[in-house]
């Protein structure tokens, strides 16, 4: 779980930080998209 919730933070630190530098967008949104995966996962393995 703590895991996922660093992944989260810096998904926002680099969108945050995509103002100063566009490259970070790119980034934030594969960590963004990476935390979605894994926090899914966690939840279907969660329920077996």
């Amino acid at each position: 779980m703590g895991l996922i919730l660093v992944i989260l933070l810096l998904a926002l630190v680099f969108g945050g930080l995509g103002f100063v530098y566009p490259i970070l967008w790119i980034v934030a949104l594969v960590l963004f998209v990476g935390w979605i995966f894994s926090f899914s996962r966690s939840r279907s393995h969660a329920r077996t």
